[in-house]
Order: structure tokens, then sequence, then C-alpha cells
């Protein structure tokens, strides 16, 4: 059988694709790269057995001094560059059963691998990413530099260029007015405001759309409703409610006064030190403001016991140990409750180390202030209230004897005093300057059982973090020395913790997924650099500003890109790690409520002040202990509030909120989840608040002077969508609305129950009814309560 001839230069041609084929496929593999081949591997299939809490045949693979050290055997785990001597190697690779690890699930052939090659390559071991000093990365060189606008650009670009992925285009004028109103105020940007600035922008040169746009920024970033919006992010850390929880749930009539504090803070620009030192230990500042004491209230919004036959000091324990827990996770993105009862399973923090931080917490007190009173009033009021409950007290320690029963009534007569609101009372935190407690090592983490022979523990931090300094020299730190610390330049953490949740709040996704853990179990970023050099712009360019971090992100061509999906990428990149796009996600359960409330004309503008009881199902409403608590609606301007104004009570929270996801204030929460189910579409049709909008929005648009319903459709898809509606939407609306006038034409009682009390007088019941129909699609639409 002869072969089909070949031109010698085809031949050659061919000849030298199959030796570059050959050598491609017998190429050597790229290096192993600990942190992602062989950190996650060690954490998913061996930690339990050889971490921080067994520490089988002497083995523990949490550090890098304990993996190379000598086992039970004498022999070392890992020898860097010799497999022959790793005993690792030796057991993940024997065929027998009884000596093989792991027992129960062998490693698959690659992951064998993996390990192998690591040891063989001198089982390099480096600093865990987040521990590393931040330090400022040079910028990388990109080959398409027309799209860079600033830094940040640069470091998406250069890994989009590696991979060959273009970014999108930038989104239009209406999805960034909308988007950068939402993100920043997360309030819809007024209908007229839209169309100036999309035909200003359609009109204008590329560099005066740059003027147009940060002039945008600028403003909103300028508006009382920032603090709002970043207001909330921040209270979902603070587990912010505004009662005590447990089964008595007691009014905290106080509550509302932190989360104003909090939101003057952010609308002032507060840099994030002294809005982290204020709220820390503010009471320990010099000179210490009413305002810097009202800020500490972030340790008190944690749930209080004061159910009959409580341990006090168990619940104050209790409450101790939730702090820790809240500030490992808000500025360290630590697991440090992890090793209340033992030392950390992954991470390399013993159980000493918990109870070091808890040294600093262990001698906070409640105090009772005058807060928004003049000084010299509040002291004259102060005494007042002081010679009402003093009686009483006297009475408690007098006369009751039972142990259990006058802490009890002690803690009753201390709930009182505190929510006795009518004179401007506040609980804050104080130091406890007699009667020092003692931090003790618990055994197994049981209050019941303190290490007390061991002695007592003096305030300070892990030994793989830096050092707590006290300001006075040879000094113990304190609570202020520590809050300094979260803050100091040189912790790794704080500063990429911070910034990696900026990022999220304007992209719906994180650079470091695994948010509250930045540990050995959590996730690496996405990208390193741009976190570092994130973290380093916020502390020494931005000065801590948080406005100036959140200026500079959204002005980058990457904030600016089109959310629409790109179904190339849909196997190469399916969540958007690469940043070739913006991400489009629903708001959430607050700014839904708000959004519904602002297209009907119903929202109050507000800021500030105790908090609201807008309508809530009956049966929601009469939920109680024991009748101490009544729901009573709201009136007037306050119905109508923003919803972190809502009041929250933590046994019965408004049902609004929990079916989008808010969290319940059990625990520090730095990212909600995004749930899709049925009772969300129910809530937004059916429920009093959204159907009481959607009647206030057709008032709105039948009352408007509009030549016809294509007019009035028009008129409310820029309310609600910020653009003109579709010809095939103008169609169905208008379909719908002619039906439903007929319809109601003929069933005038159910118009008239339909519209409520937000009739408009010049305009027929049926006609009005339609456009409750028509308005409740509109308001309904996935795109409206979505951030594109």
């Amino acid at each position: 059988m002869s072969l089909p001839h070949r031109p010698p230069v085809a031949s050659a041609f061919a000849l030298l694709t199959a030796s570059f084929a050959a050598t491609a496929s017998f190429a050597a593999p790229d290096p192993v790269d600990f942190a992602r081949d062989i950190q996650p591997l060690l954490s998913e299939h061996c930690a339990s057995c050889h971490g921080g809490v067994k520490k089988k045949g002497g083995l523990s693979l949490v550090t890098r001094s304990h993996a190379f050290a000598e086992t039970d055997s004498g022999a070392p785990a890992i020898v860097p560059g010799d497999t022959a001597k790793s005993e690792l190697v030796a057991r993940i690779t024997t065929p027998d059963e009884d000596d093989r690890m792991p027992p129960e699930k062998p490693l698959s052939a690659d992951q064998v691998d993996l390990l192998k090659r690591w040891v063989a390559e001198g089982a390099v071991w480096p600093e865990h990413w987040s521990l590393a000093p931040v330090k400022r990365p040079e910028l990388p060189a990109v080959k398409e530099k027309d799209r860079v606008r600033n830094e940040i650009d640069a470091f998406v670009l250069a890994k989009l260029e590696a991979r060959k992925v273009p970014p999108s285009p930038e989104a239009d004028a209406r999805t960034l007015i909308r988007r950068l109103s939402l993100d920043l105020t997360g309030l819809l940007p007024a209908a007229g405001k839209v169309e100036t600035f999309s035909a200003a922008w359609e009109a204008a040169a590329p560099a005066e759309r740059e003027r147009l746009y940060g002039s945008l920024v600028n403003e909103l970033l300028g508006s009382p409703h920032f603090g709002e919006r970043w207001g909330r992010h921040w209270l979902d850390e603070a587990r912010y409610a505004d009662s005590s929880g447990y089964e008595k749930d007691s009014t905290r009539a106080d509550a509302f006064q932190f989360r104003d504090w909090v939101i003057r803070a952010i609308n002032d620009d507060m840099p994030f030190d002294q809005f982290t030192v204020r709220q820390i230990a503010g009471d320990l500042l010099p000179g210490a403001t009413v305002d810097d004491r009202v800020a500490t209230q972030f340790h008190l919004m944690c749930q209080y016991n004061l159910e009959g036959g409580v341990d006090a000091e168990e619940d104050r324990t209790k409450r101790v140990i939730d702090r820790i827990a809240t500030i490992g996770s808000t500025w360290l993105a630590a697991t440090v409750e992890c090793t209340q009862c033992h030392n950390h399973p992954y991470d390399p923090l013993l159980q000493r180390d918990f109870y070091s931080l808890y040294a600093f917490f262990n001698n906070t007190a409640d105090e009772v202030i005058f807060a928004g009173v003049p000084p010299a009033d509040a002291a004259e009021k102060l005494k007042k209230r002081q010679e009402k409950w003093a009686p009483i007290a006297e009475l408690i320690e007098r006369q009751v004897t039972d142990k259990n029963l006058a802490t009890k009534l002690q803690a009753e007569l201390s709930n009182l005093r505190t929510y006795d609101n009518s004179n401007g009372f506040t609980r804050v935190v104080a130091e406890r300057n007699v009667n020092r407690r003692i931090t003790y090592l618990f055994h197994r983490g049981s209050f019941l059982q303190p290490e007390i022979e061991a002695g007592g523990i003096d305030p300070a931090v892990s030994a793989v973090w830096p050092e707590v300094k006290a300001r006075a020299k040879g000094g113990v730190p304190d609570r202020l020395d520590f809050a300094n610390w979260l803050v100091d330049p040189g912790n790794p953490l704080t500063a990429r913790v911070t910034v990696n949740k900026i990022w999220m709040h304007l992209f719906g996704a994180p650079l470091v997924a695994s948010v509250r853990d930045f540990g050995m179990r959590g996730q690496a970023p996405t990208h390193p650099e741009l976190l570092d050099w994130l973290a380093d712009t916020l502390v020494h360019e931005a000065k801590w500003s948080r406005k100036e971090l959140i200026r500079r992100i959204v002005l980058s061509a990457t904030y600016r890109q089109s959310s629409t999906v790109r179904p190339e990428l849909a196997a190469a990149d399916p969540n958007n790690a690469l940043l070739a796009r913006q991400n489009r996600f629903r708001v959430e359960a607050e700014i839904i409520r708000d959004v519904f409330l602002q297209a009907g004309g119903l929202l109050s503008d507000k800021v500030g002040g105790p908090s609201v009881f807008p309508p809530l199902p009956s049966d929601v409403a009469a939920l109680s202990y024991a009748n101490n608590f009544k729901w009573a609606t709201s009136k007037g301007e306050d119905r109508y509030r923003r919803g972190l104004y809502t009041f929250f009570k933590r046994t019965a929270p408004d049902p609004n909120l929990i079916a989008f996801d808010c969290p319940d204030a059990s625990m520090t929460t730095p990212v909600r989840g995004q749930s899709n189910t049925p009772l969300q579409a129910l809530t937004t049709l059916q429920n009093e608040v959204f159907h009481e909008a959607a009647q206030a929005f057709s008032k709105r648009l039948v009352a408007a002077k509009l030549p016809d319903d294509t007019a009035r459709i028009r008129e409310a898809f820029l309310i609600c969508l910020g653009r003109p509606p579709e010809a095939d939407e103008i169609a169905a609306l208008a379909g719908l609305i002619a039906e439903s006038k007929a319809y109601y034409a003929d069933h005038a009682a159910e118009a008239t129950e339909l519209i409520g009390p937000h009739a408009c007088a010049d305009v027929s019941a049926p006609e009005q009814a339609a456009w409750v129909a028509a308005g409740r699609i509109i308001l309904n639409l996935d795109e409206f309560l979505t951030r594109s």
C-alpha cells in the first residue's frame, strides 16, 4: 500500500510539529506551590489527626517547625529534598493498609505525586500569606495601557492578559449612575438625575465624561445616606439589635445611640483606625468624650441573658467570649473562638492565646451615662436618677438572702436603670479599676474549671502575630493598647481584612472568598498583589479613609465594566474570579424595602433617631415574653423610615427582612447570604409594606400630568429601572392596563380595595387600580431588585 506523497516542506513542518508536541508532553511541570497545592491538601486530609488538637505519633502539620521535627518514632516526617528518608512519603505510598495514611480514604495518585514532588523540590514552606507583612507591590506591566484608569486596573488587566481574556466594555451611563447610587447610598437615583447624566454623558468627550463621573462619585460620597448604607454593613458585623436576646429579649431603648454613632462616623469619614480604637477602647482615651464612650457600645451588642436562675458569672463569661470572637472575625479574620477549649485544629493558635485575648476584656463593666445632653444638665439628672434607684438597690441588698434571686434582681434593676430612657440614659463600657479579676485558662473551656494552679494570664496576643506593646514602658498592655495594635501599620491582618470587605460590597464578591477566615483553612486571594496594594493604600496614602479607598475603587475601569455575563467564560471562569466583568446581584433586605418605598414616593429621608415600628403581620407583632413588649406601629413619617431604622427584636425580627437574608444578630455577620426562594416573591407581591408601596406608586404615576399610558409606562421605568422601556415591554404593560381597566370598571369595590388609602381624587378608581396592578409587576421585576 503506497502512502500519499507529501511535499518536502510539509513533511518537515509535520516532523517539527510532532517534535514540539513530544517535547511539550515531557516538559517539566510547574514547581509545586505550597499555598496553592500543599497546604489545602494537608488541612483537608491530615490536620484532623495531625493538627493543633490531635498530634498522633507526635506529628503536627500546622506549622513548619512542628512538621519538620522528629516524631515519636524518632524519624522526621519530612526531610526536605529526600523522599526516601521522609516518613510522610513512606506512609502515603505504602501498600500496607495498617500503615497507610490517611487510614480511611487514601490520597489520589495526583495528590501523592504532589506531595512527593514538593518534598523532592525542598519542601518549601513559606510564611502564610496573611501573616506576611504588607508590602506595596510593583505595578505589573500590561499591553493595553489605554484600558488602565488607575493602579487597580493594572493588577486586574495583567491577570486577564495572562489568560488571554479581554475585560468587558464599560457599562452605559444609566447603569453606572444606578450602580453607584445603590452601592454608595442604597437608594435609586432620581429619574430626572438619570436623564440629565445620561444626556450629558452621551454628548461628552472622554475627558469630560471622566469629570462627570468623578463629580457624581463625590456627590454620592458626600450624601448623608452614604453613612446609612455603609453603616448597615458595619452593623452586621457589630451584631446590632434593639433587644437583648434569649427568652426575655428585653428592649434596649438606647441601642440606637450606637447605630447613629456609626452613621455619623462614616459620614464624617472618621479614619478607620480611629473608628476602631473608639469602639474597642473609647472609654480609655485621654479626655474621652461622650461620643467616644458611646462608641464602646460595640461591645454591648452581644446578647444578655436576663432570665431567672441564670448564673451571672456564666453570662458575663459568655459575653466576653462573644466579644473576642467578634473582634477576631471583624478585624483579624481569625477563628479565635476555636481555641476556647483547645488549641486550634488548623491554625497556629493555642488555647492559651485565647485567654491572653480574654484578659484584655475581663475587667470591663457596664456603665450608664447621659448621651446627647449638656454636661451640666447630665450631671444634675444623673444625681436625681441615682437618688431614685438607690433605695431599691439597698432594699435588694438588705432583704434578699437567696444568692441566685439577689443576682437576678440586681440584673433586673440594672436593666430598669438602663432602659429608663426618658432622660437620655445610654449604656457604655468602662474599665473596672477595683476588685480586678484575674484571668485563668478554663479547662476545656468551662468557666467552672479555671486552672488557678497554673497562674494568672496577662493580656497578650498569639506569638504568630506582632507583639502588643504597652503605652507605659514596662507596663502590662490594656484594651487601648490592643485597639492601637489592631490598626498598627505593622499588623498584617487588619488592613487586608478591611479592604477585602470594602471590595466585596462594591463587587458582590471579595478578593478572599473566606471573608472571616484568613487562616490555613481559608482561601487564598484571587489577586494577592491587588489585595496588598489596596491594604497599603488604605493605611499610607488614604490615611485610613474609607471614602478615599472607595473613591479609588469606583473610579477604576474594573468597577465600571458591564456586568453582562459572557458565555465564553462560563466554563473557564464561572465565578468571575478573574474580574473580566462586574457582578450582578440582588440588593439587601433593607434596601429592597427602601427602594419600594422610594419608588412610591413614601420614603422618609430623615437620618438617625430612635428605632421605628413599621407594620408587621399581627401574629408576629404580638410575640413577646410574658407581655413584656408591644409592637406599636409607627405613624406618619416614622412608618416610612429606611430599613436600617426598623426596630430589630432578636426573637421576633421583621419577617420582611429575614426573608431576604438579613442576619439575626446572634453573631457577627461579615457576609450575608444570597438565597432565592418562592417566599421572597410572595413577600414583595403580597406583604402590606410592599403592597402599600405599589398603591402609592400608582398614585404617583396617575397624578403626574402625563399625556397617556405609554408616557406613564416610560416614567415608571425611569423611576424604577433608570431606563426607558422597550417596545415589547410597552405593549405587554399597555395590554395589561387596558384589560385591568375593563375588569375594575365592572368590579368597583375591588378597585377601591386595591387602591387602599392612596387614592388620587382626580382619577377614576378603575384606572388607578389598573396602575396598581401594573406597578406591582414593575416593582417585582428582577431588574428592579438587582444591582447591575
